[in-house]
């Protein structure tokens, strides 16, 4: 089990990006995603996925704490917000 702290998480339809997106990664079995704390927690296989994972969630807009959160991050992270709203209504 992998547990992050992630920066930029603003509500449901960023969770359900965050979850679509990690568990599309191979090795990836089980995502929570815990609004309160900003804390993304990962079940896998094993822990060779950490920087998958990482950079997965830098790529959707959501670095971990303590990494930089530039504009970019900050843009991507309303799409895949966005996106995970729409993906949820349907």
């Amino acid at each position: 089990m992998i547990t992050l702290e992630i920066l930029n998480l603003k509500c449901g339809g960023c969770a359900n990006s965050i979850k679509k997106g990690l568990l599309a990664i191979d090795g990836v079995t089980d995502v929570s995603v815990e609004l309160e704390t900003s804390k993304v927690t990962i079940d896998s296989k094993d822990n060779s996925v950490l920087t998958e994972v990482k950079n997965k969630l830098a790529t959707m807009g959501y670095p971990e704490v303590g990494d930089a959160n530039t504009i970019i991050h900050k843009a991507k992270s309303f799409v895949s917000c966005a996106t995970g709203k729409l993906g949820s209504e349907s």
